[in-house]
């Protein structure tokens, strides 16, 4: 078992701001600027967000807060931190359980980040300002090319292996503190010029009004819980993660819970701001699903005054929102099996990286196999890893003594008790309720049965796993 040493040598964030960034970094993303915009045109509008809002404040702000402590609290990774506050070596395998979902979710977002990539170099090389430019062609062909997709998705995997080479101060966080506030100016420079366009207001009026019968049906609530635990991180580790590389005197905790789910929702209501005013401004139809980015708002871009510029902050802040995320999202395996064997920093990042950009290449070669594991992952998937945290906090650590400990611990903002019962019971209640009640309403599906193998095989994995290894070898990290 790793000594006390270990703790002493191990990574720090530099400054709050840069954790905060992180923080911001690793959650928006694709989930907020191409999955969230498509999914709310998808689901018809407001009903869709106020579903996603509602979610974000009952799970995501309490939850955020419980897994930033937790990594503080036992400044681990993933493992390591169940191992801390877990005695069963099978219950530890919920670890192990988080830690296969945040690969798997990683090696289909990878080839969707060299799509951003693809599109940013594009944009950059004027593309979509030519004349004649056809962009649901452009579209068509990129994803018809296999070496096109496979050669992207290997260099966004090359490109996230260098900054993590570099560690957690040197590489992450240089990365995050200038690449989130430009992504940000970028999509409110883009949301300020929407808004001027004529028939703006009807892509408001879309994003704000209510369908109230939408709010009775399980899909809409199933699709928003996988939307919010999508964009917010919550459950794929990276939260406890990047809490573990926290100071124990720093009482980020309830800011980083709350910053970051008021800063991702904000960025995912930015991008609808900025989008559907476009879409509906020319004349493209809102549920045109995950084209919507890549081949609706290109046409728009030509038509606009100064198109070209437009373009380029658009898709180089989309770029960049993708790839921060990829970066962390990555970085939770890292810590973990650099915790978990004798490996350097430099291996492991090798190794990790190297195992996503493997599993990776089916969903570079299939958008079918992309659509499916994201669908299953995201809408099973998360919540199951979501669960595994939030019940060992709630059924093992205790949410008091975690409130206690961590969550007030120099804190501005005091969170009493009422907290420890939502940990405990409310969102564990609410995601078993939205998950049962799509699996009882769409009963045989191929989507539902490849989100109940998930469900059961996963844990199952994961406990024999950890039942059959032997404790980690005692170790510095370098």
């Amino acid at each position: 078992m790793p000594d006390a040493n270990v703790e002493l040598s191990r990574a720090q964030w530099g400054s709050r701001f840069g954790f905060l960034m992180a923080m911001l970094g690793a959650m928006v993303g694709a989930g907020n600027i191409w999955r969230f915009p498509y999914i709310t045109g998808e689901q018809g509008g407001g009903a869709f967000i106020l579903a996603y809002l509602v979610l974000l404040i009952i799970l995501a702000i309490p939850g955020l807060i419980a897994e930033v402590a937790l990594g503080r609290y036992a400044g681990r990774g993933v493992i390591g931190a169940f191992r801390k506050v877990v005695d069963s070596r099978g219950v530890i395998g919920l670890g192990v359980v988080v830690l296969l979902v945040n690969v798997v979710l990683m090696s289909y977002y990878a080839p969707v980040v060299g799509w951003t990539l693809y599109y940013a170099v594009h944009s950059l090389l004027l593309t979509f300002s030519q004349a004649g430019f056809a962009p649901e062609t452009f579209w068509q062909a990129f994803q018809d090319s296999t070496l096109l997709n496979l050669g992207m998705h290997t260099i966004v995997m090359a490109m996230v292996a260098g900054v993590l080479y570099f560690g957690i101060r040197r590489g992450v966080e240089r990365l995050v503190v200038y690449a989130v506030p430009g992504l940000i100016l970028a999509l409110l420079a883009i949301t300020i010029r929407a808004l001027t366009l004529p028939g703006a207001a009807e892509g408001l009026i879309f994003t704000f009004d209510i369908d109230w019968n939408a709010l009775v049906r399980g899909e809409t609530w199933v699709t928003a819980l996988g939307q919010a635990l999508f964009s917010t991180g919550l459950g794929w580790g990276i939260a406890l993660t990047i809490g573990s590389y926290l100071p124990k005197y720093d009482d980020i905790p309830i800011g980083g819970g709350l910053f970051t789910v008021i800063g991702n929702s904000s960025v995912g209501l930015l991008a609808a701001f900025a989008i559907f005013p476009i879409v509906f401004a020319y004349g493209v139809d809102p549920a045109s699903g995950s084209q919507l980015t890549f081949v609706s708002l290109p046409q728009v871009f030509p038509q606009m005054a100064g198109g070209a510029f437009w373009a380029i902050l658009f898709f180089v802040g989309f770029f960049l929102a993708t790839f921060t995320s990829a970066v962390l999202i990555t970085e939770v395996g890292v810590t973990t099996i650099n915790e978990e064997t004798g490996w350097s920093r430099k291996q492991t990042v090798f190794s990790v990286v190297g195992a996503i950009w493997l599993l990776g290449l089916a969903s570079a070669y299939s958008g079918s196999v992309l659509g499916y594991l994201d669908f299953v992952f995201g809408n099973f998937g998360l919540p199951l890893a979501t669960l595994s945290i939030i019940g060992v906090i709630g059924w093992s650590l205790s949410p008091e003594k975690l409130r206690v400990l961590e969550v007030n611990r120099n804190g501005g903002v005091y969170v009493g008790p009422l907290w420890n019962p939502i940990i405990k019971y409310v969102i564990p209640l609410v995601m078993l309720f939205i998950l049962g009640n799509y699996a009882w309403t769409n009963f045989g599906s191929p989507e539902m049965i490849g989100g109940v193998v998930v469900i059961v095989t996963f844990p199952l994995l994961g406990y024999g796993l950890m039942r059959t290894l032997a404790s980690p070898p005692e170790r510095s990290h370098s």
